[in-house]
């Protein structure tokens, strides 16, 4: 490929992912795109998102038209700058056209990253791992009815620099969903249990709401263990909470019974696909999924309010610790965040609602890899 042209291809979030479609351009063919620049809105069965440009460069043609479906590694577009003639930019296209294999074409599913499971005192625990670089590794923990999947924009960014394990809380995911009880101390328990059994001597622990409770607990019962704390929009720092959400998601038993209440946890509700309603739906159908998300919502959110107050144990912290919230949350509101140490950092994210990780992702993403360089 010549050094003067740059592509963009249709990116890969999630395992699952196999194809996207293009619902909108946010620049014109002769813009100038600078890396990071909002570029092209991509909807998935999942879920859409928008795709900031990887590269910099003038855009000098949108390969791929509105409503088009492609394949994970097909040409999106072409920058490149102004001296780079015509000829040259509509031949590159064509041998790429010509030469491109979609990657379900060329990997076999044994090939791919797969989730794996351990058995811990009689309870299944499942996990995720990607990347292989040294170093303190990362562990992701999803929030209440969620899974490891919450994280399919976030673990691949973060794996191009650490080792990354997302795991499934009891009563979620791929995890046993036999629960005796519903508590922060049992569910870090269960985090730590994971983190001994791989051996990790140490990781930065990033948790969304449950999760970031969760990660803060297990930061408190076993400060060797943590080497810095990134909590989004966590439970535990204000008595409010979203009752409405929690009841809904928990009775729903179909796909559009669920959907007004899942839309609540985005600020842009189109983002839900159906493949994301189907895949809440199905885990909520396995045996004891329900019985678990009841038992941890009597324990945590008692009452109709959060019940667990974290925020005056964290003069109690003794690595660096970051908090990032969603300022148009309608599960927890971003207030929480207000009137916390100076040693806390807080990142507000504009046009973000309680998934800022999945409907702000390039902006979360940078968050977290810069507080980790650091």
């Amino acid at each position: 490929m010549p050094d003067m042209i740059r592509v963009v291809t249709v990116p890969k979030w999630g395992l699952s992912m196999t194809e996207g479609t293009v619902v909108a351009w946010y620049a014109n063919e002769g813009d100038r795109v600078e890396t990071g620049s909002d570029l092209v809105e991509i909807e998935t069965p999942k879920i859409t998102n928008l795709y900031e440009s990887p590269v910099s460069g003038v855009l000098r043609r949108c390969v791929a038209k509105v409503g088009e479906t492609l394949p994970v590694g097909a040409l999106l577009a072409v920058l490149a700058d102004q001296e780079v003639p015509d000829a040259d930019i509509d031949a590159f296209i064509e041998r790429f056209v010509r030469d491109f294999v979609p990657e379900s074409a060329t990997e076999s599913a044994e090939d791919a990253v797969q989730p794996q499971t351990i058995e811990i005192g009689g309870r299944r625990m499942r996990y995720l791992r990607m990347g292989e670089a040294p170093g303190i590794p990362v562990i992701l923990i999803h929030g209440f009815g969620g899974d490891l999947n919450s994280w399919l924009f976030t673990q691949p960014a973060l794996a191009q620099t650490h080792s990354v394990y997302s795991i499934d809380l009891p009563g979620h995911g791929g995890s046993s969903k036999q629960i005796e009880r519903g508590d922060l101390k049992f569910l870090a328990a269960a985090a730590f249990d994971v983190v001994t059994a791989l051996e990790l001597p140490g990781a930065h622990l990033v948790g969304h709401s449950l999760g970031g409770a969760t990660a803060l607990e297990l930061a408190l019962s076993h400060p060797e263990q943590a080497k810095s704390l990134t909590l989004i929009s966590p439970v535990g720092f204000g008595p409010e909470i979203n009752m409405q959400y929690v009841e809904g998601f928990i009775k729903a038993s179909r796909p559009r019974q669920l959907r007004p209440f899942v839309e609540q946890l985005f600020a842009n509700p189109a983002l839900v696909g159906r493949k994301m309603l189907d895949d809440i739906i199905s885990y909520k159908r396995l045996d004891g999924a329900a019985d678990a998300l009841n038992t941890i919502a009597a324990t945590i959110f008692q009452g109709g309010r959060q019940s667990v107050e974290l925020a005056p144990s964290l003069a109690d912290v003794a690595v660096p610790l970051q908090i990032i919230w969603g300022e148009a949350d309608r599960i927890i509101p971003a207030a929480q965040a207000n009137g916390l140490p100076p040693s806390v950092l807080v990142h507000l994210v504009p046009g973000a609602g309680h998934m800022a990780h999945m409907e702000k992702a390039e902006e979360v993403n940078r968050l977290i890899e810069a507080f980790l360089r650091a």
